[in-house]
């Protein structure tokens, strides 16, 4: 068994649960220690044993592990005290996204809370905010959704209305300043000790800064260009910091591409007031999508409705295999040929 300090790894997230598969890995090393992953970079690893930082690197039983910013992993000194990373501790939660090349790309591990991060100005956007929130919710992670630069924002009254009709009344929705003050007494309720955040969103939504003022850290952070509003990139890799109270908070660099990584099942619950809607539905295989006595359409907003379609259809898309596409293809040929043949034999008859 490894000995640790509770209440000094507490500080930089550490849970019971998490503590507790320490009992149950086998052969641990006698002179191994409990870290985090703060930070990820091509050579090597920063990592935090509760009282510092240092580097590590990773030894060869973890070259396949698909490690991520958050995780709990031993650590070993070996010759010239050098730290050495040697077994991962099974995550409680892991966000990922699916890349357009189909494959998973890890993102964090074991947070409870995803701070969803859209600035109400040019990147207002609520289908992306949407996607977001299907990415966490089939993690198993609860979002808040953070409305940034209500001080300088564009018809923020409106916006944030549109939001409260649109998006369940279950998911927390706030507008804050980031610089104020103000956003670390509304976020209270999820700083609390042992607590880890994740900021999600896109360049300049002012995740940097909402991680400064949290944690009084000195970040360099960039506005958005002038013309489009788009963020410029000051976050480059994922790290981890820690508030005063307790609480850690993982800043993000702004994604391109957020494709759930996730089954249709998952993406259902995600849009949990569309899934409790269906069950009112006329029919149980019921699309959403003109059939009579549908209990969704009309009721849930058209655009969440799209876009809640589009989604299915990625994550349908997702699952297929090679053989399927190619089924699907020759299928939707045969189904135009017949269509011209039919167009020809209307034409012929007139």
């Amino acid at each position: 068994m490894i000995d640790i300090d509770f209440e000094s790894l507490r500080l930089i997230g550490l849970t019971q649960t998490i503590a507790s598969q320490l009992y149950q890995l086998p052969n641990a090393p006698a002179n191994a220690s409990l870290v985090r992953i703060t930070e990820i970079q091509r050579d090597w690893l920063t990592v935090h044993d509760g009282q510092a930082e240092f580097r590590a690197r990773v030894l060869p039983a973890l070259h396949d592990e698909a490690l991520a910013v958050g995780d709990w992993v031993l650590s070993t000194t070996l010759a010239h005290d050098e730290r050495w990373l040697s077994t991962l501790l099974p995550p409680t939660t892991h966000i990922a996204r699916r890349g357009n090349d189909g494959r998973h790309h890890s993102l964090v591990s074991n947070v409870d809370t995803a701070l969803l991060v859209m600035g109400l100005d040019h990147d207002f956007n609520p289908r992306r905010l949407e996607r977001y929130l299907a990415i966490v919710k089939t993690a198993g992670v609860e979002p808040v959704v953070v409305m940034s630069k209500a001080d300088i924002g564009d018809d923020v009254e409106q916006r944030m209305e549109l939001l409260r009709q649109r998006l369940p009344a279950s998911i927390p929705l706030l507008a804050l300043n980031t610089l104020s003050d103000d956003a670390a007494a509304q976020l209270a309720p999820w700083l609390g000790v042992g607590q880890t955040l994740v900021l999600l969103g896109s360049s300049g939504a002012g995740k940097s800064t909402l991680t400064n003022t949290l944690t009084q850290a000195g970040q360099q952070t960039g506005g958005v260009r002038k013309g489009d509003g788009r963020g410029r990139h000051t976050t480059t890799s994922r790290s981890l910091h820690l508030c005063a109270g307790g609480a850690c908070i993982i800043d993000t660099p702004g994604l391109r591409s957020w494709q759930p990584d996730a089954d249709e099942a998952s993406l259902t619950a995600a849009f949990e007031d569309i899934d409790a809607l269906a069950a009112q539905c006329q029919f149980r295989d019921c699309h959403h999508d003109g059939e009579p006595g549908c209990a969704v359409r009309g009721v849930v907003d058209a655009d969440r409705l799209l876009n809640y379609h589009k989604l299915m259809r990625e994550a349908r898309r997702s699952q297929q295999t090679p053989l399927d596409r190619i089924a699907q293809v020759a299928k939707w040929k045969v189904m135009q040929r017949a269509a011209v043949a039919r167009s020809k034999d209307k034409l012929s008859k007139r």
